[in-house]
Protein backbone atom coordinates (compact mmCIF):
# COMPACT_ATOMS: atom_id res chain seq x y z
CA UNK A 1 0.00 0.00 0.00
CA UNK A 2 1.12 3.32 -0.48
CA UNK A 3 2.64 5.90 2.14
CA UNK A 4 0.05 8.32 1.27
CA UNK A 5 -2.41 6.45 2.79
CA UNK A 6 -0.33 5.52 6.45
CA UNK A 7 0.58 9.47 5.75
CA UNK A 8 -2.99 10.68 6.09
CA UNK A 9 -3.74 8.22 8.85
CA UNK A 10 -0.78 9.63 10.77
CA UNK A 11 -2.53 13.24 9.84
CA UNK A 12 -5.75 12.49 11.03
CA UNK A 13 -4.98 10.91 14.19
CA UNK A 14 -2.92 13.42 15.61
CA UNK A 15 -5.19 16.15 14.52
CA UNK A 16 -7.82 14.89 16.54
CA UNK A 17 -6.48 12.12 18.92
CA UNK A 18 -3.37 13.74 19.55
CA UNK A 19 0.56 12.70 18.88
CA UNK A 20 0.06 10.36 22.24
CA UNK A 21 -2.77 8.24 20.78
CA UNK A 22 -0.79 8.10 17.13
CA UNK A 23 2.98 7.33 19.09
CA UNK A 24 0.84 4.67 21.45
CA UNK A 25 -0.84 3.00 18.12
CA UNK A 26 3.06 2.66 17.06
CA UNK A 27 4.26 1.67 19.76
CA UNK A 28 1.40 -1.53 20.40
CA UNK A 29 1.91 -2.18 16.98
CA UNK A 30 6.08 -2.57 17.11
CA UNK A 31 5.83 -0.19 13.60
CA UNK A 32 8.44 2.79 13.07
CA UNK A 33 5.80 4.73 11.83
CA UNK A 34 8.21 6.19 9.23
CA UNK A 35 6.42 6.55 5.76
CA UNK A 36 7.05 8.49 2.83
CA UNK A 37 3.86 8.96 0.37
CA UNK A 38 5.24 7.22 -3.04
CA UNK A 39 6.71 4.15 -0.75
CA UNK A 40 5.14 1.21 -1.09
CA UNK A 41 4.38 -0.66 2.38
CA UNK A 42 2.52 -3.96 3.45
CA UNK A 43 -1.20 -4.11 3.39
CA UNK A 44 -0.55 -5.91 7.50
CA UNK A 45 0.60 -2.78 8.55
CA UNK A 46 -2.49 -0.60 7.95
CA UNK A 47 -4.22 -3.67 9.07
CA UNK A 48 -2.41 -3.49 12.72
CA UNK A 49 -2.51 0.16 12.58
CA UNK A 50 -6.38 -0.19 12.36
CA UNK A 51 -6.33 -2.65 14.95
CA UNK A 52 -4.35 -0.78 17.10
CA UNK A 53 -6.68 2.69 16.57
CA UNK A 54 -10.04 1.15 16.87
CA UNK A 55 -8.70 -0.21 20.45
CA UNK A 56 -6.86 2.92 21.15
CA UNK A 57 -9.45 5.34 20.07
CA UNK A 58 -12.49 3.39 21.15
CA UNK A 59 -13.94 2.46 17.75
CA UNK A 60 -15.90 -0.48 17.78
CA UNK A 61 -14.71 -2.07 14.56
CA UNK A 62 -12.29 -1.83 11.87
CA UNK A 63 -14.98 -0.79 9.50
CA UNK A 64 -15.79 1.95 11.53
CA UNK A 65 -12.28 3.59 11.86
CA UNK A 66 -11.81 2.86 8.37
CA UNK A 67 -15.38 4.89 7.24
CA UNK A 68 -14.20 7.83 9.88
CA UNK A 69 -10.36 7.73 8.20
CA UNK A 70 -11.81 7.95 4.98
CA UNK A 71 -14.61 10.93 5.61
CA UNK A 72 -12.21 12.47 7.70
CA UNK A 73 -9.60 12.33 5.09
CA UNK A 74 -11.78 13.64 1.85
CA UNK A 75 -10.78 17.54 2.96
CA UNK A 76 -7.50 16.48 3.10
CA UNK A 77 -7.20 15.44 -0.51
CA UNK A 78 -9.85 18.05 -2.11
CA UNK A 79 -7.09 20.10 -0.52
CA UNK A 80 -3.90 18.43 -2.18
CA UNK A 81 -6.07 17.68 -5.83
CA UNK A 82 -8.66 20.31 -6.59
CA UNK A 83 -8.23 19.15 -9.80
CA UNK A 84 -10.49 15.92 -9.11
CA UNK A 85 -12.96 17.72 -6.59
CA UNK A 86 -13.41 21.35 -8.64
CA UNK A 87 -14.59 20.17 -11.76
CA UNK A 88 -17.33 18.53 -10.17
CA UNK A 89 -20.75 19.94 -8.95
CA UNK A 90 -22.09 17.03 -7.21
CA UNK A 91 -20.78 13.94 -4.91
CA UNK A 92 -22.47 11.74 -7.91
CA UNK A 93 -20.80 13.33 -10.39
CA UNK A 94 -17.44 12.97 -8.27
CA UNK A 95 -17.72 9.11 -7.77
CA UNK A 96 -18.55 8.49 -11.51
CA UNK A 97 -14.84 9.90 -12.09
CA UNK A 98 -13.43 7.62 -10.04
CA UNK A 99 -11.97 5.27 -12.36
CA UNK A 100 -11.28 7.00 -15.44
CA UNK A 101 -10.23 10.16 -14.04
CA UNK A 102 -8.74 9.91 -10.22
CA UNK A 103 -7.36 6.64 -10.34
CA UNK A 104 -5.44 7.00 -13.45
CA UNK A 105 -3.91 10.23 -12.10
CA UNK A 106 -3.16 8.41 -8.85
CA UNK A 107 -1.36 6.14 -10.62
CA UNK A 108 0.54 8.48 -12.74
CA UNK A 109 1.09 10.56 -9.21
CA UNK A 110 1.99 7.56 -7.17
CA UNK A 111 3.20 4.61 -9.57
CA UNK A 112 2.63 0.73 -8.75
CA UNK A 113 -0.26 2.18 -6.68
CA UNK A 114 -3.46 -0.89 -6.32
CA UNK A 115 -6.12 0.79 -6.86
CA UNK A 116 -9.50 -0.91 -6.39
CA UNK A 117 -11.95 -1.37 -9.48
CA UNK A 118 -15.33 0.55 -9.13
CA UNK A 119 -18.42 -0.47 -11.05
CA UNK A 120 -21.87 2.24 -11.48
CA UNK A 121 -25.34 1.66 -12.47
CA UNK A 122 -26.66 5.37 -12.82
CA UNK A 123 -29.65 4.56 -14.75
CA UNK A 124 -31.89 5.81 -11.90
CA UNK A 125 -32.10 9.08 -10.85
CA UNK A 126 -32.84 8.40 -7.46
CA UNK A 127 -30.37 5.91 -6.07
CA UNK A 128 -26.40 5.50 -7.62
CA UNK A 129 -25.40 1.60 -7.63
CA UNK A 130 -21.68 1.67 -6.98
CA UNK A 131 -19.58 -1.86 -7.40
CA UNK A 132 -16.39 -1.87 -5.58
CA UNK A 133 -13.78 -4.85 -6.02
CA UNK A 134 -10.24 -4.64 -4.19
CA UNK A 135 -8.14 -7.83 -2.71
CA UNK A 136 -7.22 -5.53 0.22
CA UNK A 137 -11.59 -5.86 0.33
CA UNK A 138 -11.33 -2.55 2.30
CA UNK A 139 -15.12 -1.16 1.50
CA UNK A 140 -15.65 0.47 4.37
CA UNK A 141 -13.02 2.83 3.64
CA UNK A 142 -14.27 3.35 0.26
CA UNK A 143 -17.91 4.37 2.32
CA UNK A 144 -15.85 7.04 4.20
CA UNK A 145 -14.74 8.55 1.25
CA UNK A 146 -18.02 8.81 -0.32
CA UNK A 147 -19.15 10.14 2.50
CA UNK A 148 -16.76 12.29 2.93
CA UNK A 149 -17.20 13.02 -1.02
CA UNK A 150 -20.94 14.06 0.14
CA UNK A 151 -19.70 16.27 3.13
CA UNK A 152 -17.40 17.92 0.54
CA UNK A 153 -20.47 18.91 -1.82
CA UNK A 154 -22.90 20.33 0.95
CA UNK A 155 -24.69 16.50 0.51
CA UNK A 156 -26.38 13.88 2.50
CA UNK A 157 -25.66 10.20 1.00
CA UNK A 158 -27.52 7.67 2.78
CA UNK A 159 -25.87 4.36 1.86
CA UNK A 160 -26.63 0.75 1.67
CA UNK A 161 -24.21 -2.05 1.79
CA UNK A 162 -26.35 -4.31 0.05
CA UNK A 163 -23.43 -6.97 -0.87
CA UNK A 164 -19.96 -7.69 0.38
CA UNK A 165 -17.16 -8.94 0.03
CA UNK A 166 -16.80 -10.14 3.69
CA UNK A 167 -19.92 -12.26 3.49
CA UNK A 168 -18.43 -13.93 0.40
CA UNK A 169 -19.74 -11.58 -2.54
CA UNK A 170 -17.69 -11.22 -6.13
CA UNK A 171 -17.53 -7.88 -5.02
CA UNK A 172 -19.21 -4.87 -2.27
CA UNK A 173 -22.37 -3.28 -3.68
CA UNK A 174 -23.61 0.18 -2.52
CA UNK A 175 -26.97 1.82 -2.96
CA UNK A 176 -26.57 5.11 -2.73
CA UNK A 177 -29.23 8.47 -2.46
CA UNK A 178 -27.90 11.63 -1.92
CA UNK A 179 -29.84 14.79 -1.22
CA UNK A 180 -29.08 18.68 -0.10
CA UNK A 181 -27.65 18.70 3.32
Amino acid sequence: MKGIVFNLFSTIVIREHGEDAWDDMLASTGLSGVYTSLGNYPDEELVKLVEAGRERLGMTDAGGLLRWFGRRATPILAQRYPAFFLPQKSTRQFLLTVNEIIHPEVQKIYPGADVPVFDFDASSDDVLVMGYRSRRKLCALAQGFAEGAADYYGEVVAIQHAACMHDGAERCVFNLRFSPA
